[in-house]
């Protein structure tokens, strides 16, 4: 038990100032450069001071100035017209389907949310993700709720100490100083959530965060009902060991869904954001048998079929698995609630040779919409998860392709958002998925454009000394070495960025391979260039800080304090002036590791130039016309091989097209060529890889989908379900007595392009009815002996009986190519709520 009575200060604010609060309560704020400004007119030092945290800024600032404030009448008229925006926001019914409301109540989950730097409950790029998507789905107005963990530490933070070695820390997070609200009932108490742990109960707050139109809800152990180390369980992101890993994924799971049951919030879609949140089906299936008398398969049926997972690691090393005996510990009196005997339950998180329960696993097997985050990593994740489909062609295991995207007004810099109102209209922002309205860049005058960029530049800079000075003040450095910090980088030169988490296959020191080489390229007087890097390697992760401890070394000993600067601590804030005001974004991860990456298009849309290995998201998005790609996706088995060839195309891209480009410049001083590159990357990169559109493709691709499976599953008192897990149990049973009993086609003829294949296949079919299959001919041209390329699917719908439940099924392929053609039969289940052919795992082939 606490040993205080508890009470709460609140800032004194002016009956006209009041609006303010009502402002920084919402994350709204945070993509909105009116409401922002408010703060930074009111006292710009504080507002940095206090990380850009509106509510602490409130209870920070002097009542002096908030009564000077209070009698200005031009800021009084600018916080109503700013006050006005966000209920206008707020009260907009849009909806992508036309209706007042997105009948689709989704509930996403996340182990970590990266929304500001205001709440750091984030480490990286699938929490930066998370954030981008909410906001999304916040504009596009979907019934949408965020279900995440609030953590008391959240992620660490990031000193480096004289020998370049990386520390870490945490700080306490003190959430009643931040824009999140804790839930209380009607009666006013604080709302809690009880999960059965080993031998006790865990209680959890809830809390809730305000993203525009759309509610993160959060659950935090810190509760006196918990015991010291349980208070604990939600204190750090990926901290501890495996055992406090399960214990955060059965919170966010279990208890995440379970606060949304108590909440009485309703939800037919469930979205699962990595396989954090695998054990949140279970649960959402167990209130369901509970609350409408299902039999337990059915709603685990019902959920499966309105479930979505979007996987993001593309290492088998980065799924969560944990021990049989942990799991069985933790889960087996919730599997016996659920009525699923223990090995059953763990035959869901696929128990492998190593007697490991993979979350990911049961998060694929609980959901018919599985995605990867760009077409690369679709293909990646189709070969690692093959095995789970064994009978299925890899082109064909159902993981589809929906590339990340980011929420620009996030990203851009005040002066972007300027420049882009002024040119685009004051509407861009609704229409930031549409190529026509980008297009319009064009016609922004070079000037301008390139004026907006070099501001950014310069603040960069300052920012980036402003910095160095309080590293060094914090290591006790001489007054030199600081001195000598306030001429680190040069405001004019080529600067190229490279921030991202240090883990060895990102590759932080590739650009080091050839010091001799680069010293040249970085100590050219006639056409400077100079490095900035920032990142954070996790704290168990002795590679990725040796990493670190190399860069800051080779600056060192080269006594380049001058080219190189390392800005400690990334973070949203530092990320935000390094996408603004770097001209170059590079990115060397070994390939195909990097799932998608989004930080390279966070500066595009700066008027950043990507330069990159071919993975991820650049792969499919670079077109030699808006930026620069190392390599051609080139994958050699010999690491060190790898890296010498792309360190010399780093090198080579640099001294041959990169530098040159920058510093040709016209007699007025511009790099009209390189203007002309930042335009193409601005409207090729912009008008696609948003999350405005990533979230419109989730929608129509998934969520509305899922949402029409519940409506029609639902109907009539669930028949509809009860009817479909019969029709599911009678194909189990009756479709391994399918048999071929014969194919027929012309095998002499050579056919020309153009040509139609005839096919003719007889099936018998025992107790099932032609509807009960579709039977495809899977053909195309034969690559190697056991495989297709360029392959197609054409089903064969004409259907004709012989009596005696044989049927026979016939059709045309078209002749679309010459050479060595081949096809397969493919026979499997098929009923309108099946997603795709390989749902139920069965199939035939001839």
């Amino acid at each position: 038990m606490s040993l205080f009575q508890q009470y709460r200060v609140i800032p004194s604010i002016p009956p006209d100032l009041e609006p303010l609060l009502e402002i920084a309560q919402n994350l709204w704020l945070t993509w909105n450069p009116d409401a922002v400004k408010l703060f930074l007119r009111m006292e710009a030092d504080l507002w940095e001071q206090t990380h850009h945290n509106p509510v602490r800024m409130l209870g920070e600032i002097s009542q002096q100035r908030l009564d000077d404030l209070s009698r200005d009448e031009s800021f009084i008229m600018e916080v109503t017209r700013v006050r006005e925006q966000l209920r206008n926001y707020l009260e907009t019914a849009r909806s992508l389907n036309g209706q007042k409301e997105c009948p689709c109540s989704i509930a996403y989950f996340s182990a970590e949310f990266g929304l500001t730097d205001t709440i750091p409950i984030y480490s990286g790029g699938l929490g930066i993700l998370s954030g981008d998507h909410v906001k999304s789905a916040s504009d596009l107005n979907l019934n949408f709720r965020g279900v995440g963990l609030l953590y008391q530490h959240g992620y660490f933070q990031q000193y480096l100490n004289q020998d370049g070695w990386q520390q870490d820390f945490y700080q306490k997070n003190d959430f009643h100083n931040m824009p999140v609200h804790e839930i209380r009932d009607s009666e006013g108490h604080p709302v809690e959530i009880e999960i059965p742990f080993p031998g006790r109960s865990l209680f959890l707050k809830a809390w809730r965060i305000e993203v525009g139109r759309v509610t993160i809800y959060m659950l935090d152990s810190n509760t006196d009902k918990n015991s010291i180390q349980d208070r604990h369980l939600t204190a750090q992101l990926y901290g501890g060991n495996h055992e406090t890993r399960l214990q955060q994924e059965i919170i966010l799971g279990i208890g995440g869904m379970r606060m949304l049951n108590q909440l009485k919030i309703p939800i037919n879609v469930l979205h699962m954001n990595e396989g954090h949140s695998a054990l949140a089906p279970f649960e959402r299936a167990r209130w369901l048998k509970e609350e409408n008398g299902l039999k337990t398969h059915e709603a685990l049926e019902l959920v499966r079929k309105t479930s979505v997972f979007t996987t993001h690691t593309p290492v088998q090393a980065g799924h969560d698995e944990f021990p049989r005996d942990l799991v069985t510990l933790y889960l087996e009196p919730f599997a016996t609630e659920l009525e699923i005997p223990l090995e059953e339950f763990l035959t869901y998180g696929g128990i492998n040779h190593d007697n490991k329960f993979s979350m990911t696993v049961a998060a694929v097997r609980n959901a018919s919409h599985v995605n990867g985050v760009s077409k690369l990593h679709a293909e990646v994740s189709r070969k690692m998860w093959h095995y789970l489909w064994p009978e299925t062609p890899r082109e064909h295991v159902p993981i589809v392709a929906l590339t990340n995207g980011i929420h620009i007004p996030s990203w851009i810099s005040f002066e972007m958002n300027d420049l882009l109102e002024r040119y685009l209209g004051v509407n861009w922002r609704e229409k930031q998925d549409y190529l026509d309205s980008w297009e319009k860049v064009q016609i922004i005058p070079d000037p301008e454009i390139w004026n907006v960029h070099e501001i950014r530049r310069r603040r960069l800079i300052a920012f980036i000394r402003h910095r160095l000075r309080k590293q060094l003040e914090a290591k006790g450095a001489s007054q030199l070495q600081i001195n000598e910090s306030q001429e680190a980088l040069n405001p004019e030169a080529l600067t190229v960025g490279f921030a991202r988490r240090f883990a060895s296959y990102k590759r932080g020191n590739l650009i080091f391979k050839d010091m001799d080489r680069l010293m040249n390229i970085l100590t050219d007087q006639s056409r400077p260039i100079q490095l900035v890097f920032a990142g954070k390697a996790h704290p168990q992760d002795q590679g990725g800080k040796e990493l670190i401890q190399k860069i800051i070394n080779i600056r060192n000993k080269y006594n380049l304090q001058r080219q190189i600067a390392f800005i400690e601590d990334y973070d949203i804030n530092v990320a935000r002036y390094l996408v603004q005001g770097v001209d170059v974004w590079l990115n060397n991860p070994l390939r195909p590791k990097e799932a998608c990456g989004t930080s390279g298009m966070k500066a595009a849309c700066n008027g950043v130039l990507n330069f990159s290995v071919l993975d991820g998201w650049w792969e499919e998005a670079y077109d030699h016309h808006n930026g620069w790609a190392i390599g051609n996706g080139e994958v050699y088995e010999d690491r060190d091989y790898q890296d010498e060839v792309e360190s010399r195309a780093i090198y080579a891209l640099l001294e041959n097209d990169i530098i040159p480009l920058f510093y040709t410049r016209g007699s007025d001083g511009l790099p009209r060529e390189w203007i002309k590159t930042m335009k193409n990357s601005i409207i090729s990169i912009a008008s696609h890889y948003n999350t405005h559109r990533m979230v419109k493709q989730y929608f129509y691709s998934f969520y509305e989908k899922a949402h029409s499976a519940f409506t029609t599953m639902q109907a009539d008192n669930f028949q509809a379900l009860k009817d479909f897990k019969l029709w599911q149990e009678e194909i189990r049973k009756e479709f391994p007595a399918i048999r071929i009993r014969d194919l027929r086609f012309d095998n002499r003829r050579v056919y020309k392009i153009n040509d139609r294949l005839e096919i003719s296949v007889k099936l018998f079919l025992a107790d099932l009815e032609p509807n009960d299959i579709r039977l495809d001919v899977y053909h195309g041209a034969i690559a190697a002996e056991e495989e297709l390329a360029s392959s197609a699917i054409t089903r064969l719908e004409k259907v004709e009986s012989d009596g005696n439940k044989n049927w026979v099924f016939s059709g045309e392929i078209p002749c679309l190519q010459t050479g060595n053609q081949g096809f397969r039969i493919r026979i499997t289940p098929d009923h309108p709520l099946l997603v795709n052919p390989y749902e139920m795992n069965l199939v035939l082939w001839s």
